[in-house]
């Protein structure tokens, strides 16, 4: 109780509770015994002030500590900040911070998206649905606008009902979802530029206060630069990391620079000391770490390393032309490698490499200069050879230049070069299509040093002047090789067989009449020779061969007659003209139909059962009538005028 003198005693008790930090009800708990004792109005006013004015200074003291326990967690938030996070785990470093800052019930981030002006959550902290991480947020709603526009914090006691927000329903969706009311957003800026939105949200409606509002403002100032920070250490990570990358390249190109130059080193060595392409083989298989395969321009194996496979892949002879036209190592599906051995255009082999274990890098540049100590390999031993291949081609060109009658000084180069052009020889033409003459020239050279033959190429067509007796195999063969190689049918076309120099240009361009009536036919990817080619060989053919074309289709017939002095031309001739019937052939000839059927029966022994199919019937009639004209024009040139017939 109060004792008197009432009013001392009163304001004494409440400065001794104000020390004792005694809670608010300790000091309406002296007002009321003041009143209780029934003191006076103006003592009981002195008391009454006395505990305002204690109340008061106890709550500047507690601001003064909440105050001070924010910026404790302000310097605490800071050093966090100062250690290193990844981008993701300082976010939500930051969203940890802002909710116990303020003791709220949670907070989230939001940058900038892809689209301009739109934003989505990147971290959140203390929510209770899945809706908010990776949530879009429209720039056109919610608290963000007002934030990006003012450049300032914005808050809302209770967002849905708050008329100053432009709503959006999927922003409203998320904020009932969670149960939300209070909502405190704080820009992310560092410098001049504002790269986000920091977000305090309460499940109850709430007042901020100014004090904390500043206190977010401060966490929201030292987020920017700790995220800003995380970016650009990310960037020089990154950078480093790149940097690394191109050091440890860089390294391992020098490295593999310096092997490549030891291995080099190696293989010239290998030449100066006049290693063979055996020598070349296995030191290339051991620098290369691979089987090695070194072949010729005819496909032979030259010289193996290594454990060789049993059979080479399909794909290796269009590869190998790639290779020669390209003039760089092409690789195949299964990790093996085609390398040129060439010097110019001349085709002196392929290097075929297959690294251990099928592995994926491979030194390139070894390979080719592998390749290219062949090449001089090869150049060494066949440099004779090589000369005279291009001094044979240079010959061909000027054979097909020179008229005929003037060959004098091409008869003796042909025997300085050891052409034979006494032997039968053919001539073979084909028009590469598809852009493919490149390769189609490497394989003619490499096709005519195996063959002992000449080459030559003009306006797109190559020509080859080959040994032989018949000009439709030639061309077949020809065909048959250029094909797969082009992925497509090539057209050819033949002409021979000749001898002596002069019969060569006119057999060129016999072969490519035959050529050029192929394409007409629209038989392309066919091959064919004058003589295959039937009566329209007689009428394509320079030399008008219808002795030839006549012994072809009915020869066996006349030499029958002339041998058993018999009638079977005159009764093809009757049977032809009769339409086929023998009955009215009999006629024709005042013969039996017995004797017509016996007639043709022999026939049929003579020219083969598919005599009478239509392609042959032309044929033979058109034989008939040459022979009856040349029998009437030049009676006696075969020696059977005037013997007797029956």
């Amino acid at each position: 109780m109060i004792s008197r003198p009432e009013t001392a005693v009163g304001a004494l008790t409440v400065l001794e509770l104000l020390a004792q930090e005694a809670p608010p009800s300790a000091f309406d708990a002296v007002v009321h015994d003041a009143r209780a004792a029934g003191l006076p109005a103006d003592q009981l006013t002195h008391i009454e002030r006395a505990r305002e004015l204690a109340l008061s200074v106890q709550a500047l003291f507690q601001h003064r500590e909440q105050r001070e326990a924010g910026l404790n967690a302000l310097v605490e938030t800071a050093r966090d900040l100062t250690l290193p996070y990844t981008l993701t785990a300082l976010l939500k470093v930051i969203t940890q911070r802002a909710r116990r800052l303020l003791h709220l019930d949670m907070s989230y981030i939001s940058f900038p998206a892809e689209r301009e002006g739109d934003f989505y959550v990147h971290s959140a902290d203390g929510q209770t649905t899945a809706l908010t991480e990776g949530m879009p947020v429209p720039g056109t709603s919610g608290l963000a606008v007002d934030v990006q526009n003012g450049s300032a914090p914005f808050w809302t006691p209770d967002y849905l009902s708050d008329d100053r927000i432009t709503h959006s329903e999927e922003v409203d969706g998320v904020v009932r979802a969670e149960g939300l009311r209070a909502i405190l957003a704080v820009p992310l800026r560092h410098a001049d530029s504002f790269f986000g939105v920091l977000y305090c949200a309460d499940r109850k409606v709430r007042h901020f206060s100014p004090h904390e509002i500043a206190l977010m403002t401060s966490l929201a100032d030292l987020a920017a630069v700790a995220i800003e920070k995380s970016r650009t250490l990310n960037r020089v990570q990154a950078e480093i990391a790149e940097l690394e990358l191109d050091i440890s390249a860089a390294k391992s190109g020098l490295a593999d620079a310096a092997r490549g130059h030891g291995a080099q080193a190696r293989l010239t060595d290998m030449v100066l000391e006049g290693g063979d392409l055996h020598t070349l083989a296995r030191v290339a298989a051991e620098e290369l770490d691979s089987t090695v395969l070194v072949l010729g321009p005819d496909g032979a194996t030259l010289a193996p390393a290594g454990e060789q496979p049993e059979r080479l892949p399909d794909s290796l002879a269009r590869a190998a032309l790639d290779a020669h036209h390209n003039r760089r190592p092409v690789p195949l599906a299964d990790g093996t490698w085609v390398a040129a051995i060439a010097a110019g255009a001349e085709d002196l082999g392929t290097l075929v490499v297959r690294p251990a274990d099928g592995r994926a890098g491979f030194d390139e540049r070894l390979l080719e200069h592998t390749a290219r100590t062949a090449a001089i390999m090869q150049l060494m031993l066949r440099s004779t050879t090589i000369a005279e291949s291009q001094i044979r081609d240079a010959f061909f060109d000027d054979l097909l230049a020179v008229p005929p009658g003037q060959s004098e000084q091409l008869e003796e180069r042909a025997r300085r070069l050891s052409i034979d052009l006494n032997r039968p020889h053919v001539v073979v033409v084909a028009r590469p299509e598809g852009g493919a003459q490149g390769r189609a020239l490497i394989w003619a050279s490499s096709y005519t040093y195996r063959k002992g033959g000449l080459r030559s190429i003009r306006d797109g067509v190559i020509s080859l002047l080959l040994p032989g007796e018949d000009a439709g195999a030639a061309a077949k063969e020809v065909s048959d090789a250029l094909t797969p190689l082009l992925e497509h049918p090539v057209t050819v076309g033949a002409a021979g067989p000749f001898t002596g120099l002069d019969p060569v240009r006119p057999a060129l361009a016999e072969a490519m009449r035959c050529l050029d009536a192929l394409a007409a036919l629209d038989c392309h990817g066919t091959t064919a020779s004058a003589r295959d080619l039937g009566f329209l060989g007689v009428l394509l053919g320079d030399v008008r061969d219808v002795a030839g074309f006549i012994g072809d289709a009915i020869g066996p017939v006349i030499a029958y007659d002339a041998q058993r002095f018999t009638q079977l031309v005159q009764t093809l001739e009757a049977y032809f003209d009769a339409g086929g019937s023998p009955t009215y052939a009999a006629e024709t000839l005042h013969v039996h139909p017995n004797t017509v059927s016996r007639r043709l029966e022999r026939i049929t022994e003579l020219l083969g059962p598919d005599w009478q199919k239509p392609a042959e019937t032309l044929e033979i009639q058109l034989a008939l009538r040459l022979h009856r004209v040349r029998g009437a024009l030049r009676p006696y040139e075969d020696g059977t005028a005037g013997q007797p017939t029956r």
